[in-house]
């Protein structure tokens, strides 16, 4: 079963197609893609395919992808989540997205925090990476608040917009 996850302010639930409106809107949005290394989506086809890829992922156990919505509200306003996900080892990476009109509000910092502790206490995970674009200020201060320690700089590691950018690889090690 699915874990859905409560906050303070935040529910983090699994993402169903009637979420695939709020996808597509968000991740064709060039300031959210600014610092994500990802092409826009572009059709709700392709958004639903995505949707059911999580869905494959989470029942293999290779990765696990919420919808973050405020209590008491339906609508999501970003997507957390873990991948390359390894039970084996005992690690995953997490990666996660706000909505422009939810962002400085928090929201992200009680979200990760939270997968974070799901992360090591459910999933037993001991490792969680992170990459961030040595650019996304506001990540890399999050990452750094939440524990996670800066393990490196990875050279031209993710292109966007056929440029190649610098990224931060980040460690939270329980």
């Amino acid at each position: 079963m699915f874990p859905i996850l409560h906050t303070e302010r935040l529910v983090l639930r699994e993402l169903t197609e009637n979420d695939a409106q709020a996808i597509l809107s968000c991740f064709s949005n060039p300031d959210v893609l600014r610092h994500y290394g990802q092409k826009p989506l572009t059709s709700l086809e392709q958004v639903k395919q995505i949707i059911q890829n999580f869905s494959t992922n989470f029942k293999e156990k290779h990765g696990i992808k919420w919808g973050i919505s405020v209590q008491g509200q339906e609508e999501i306003i970003g997507t957390i989540g873990f991948q390359d996900w390894s039970v084996e080892h005992k690690k995953a990476d997490i990666s996660y997205a706000l909505f422009p009109n939810s962002w400085g509000q928090g929201y992200a910092k009680e979200a990760v925090g939270k997968v974070i502790s799901y992360g090591i206490q459910e999933m037993n995970l001991v490792r969680i990476g992170a990459i961030v674009f040595t650019e996304n200020e506001a990540s890399n201060k999050l990452l750094k608040a939440l524990g996670f320690e800066k393990e490196g700089v990875l050279r031209n590691f993710m292109h966007q917009n056929n440029m190649p950018y610098d990224t931060n690889v980040y460690s939270f090690i329980k």
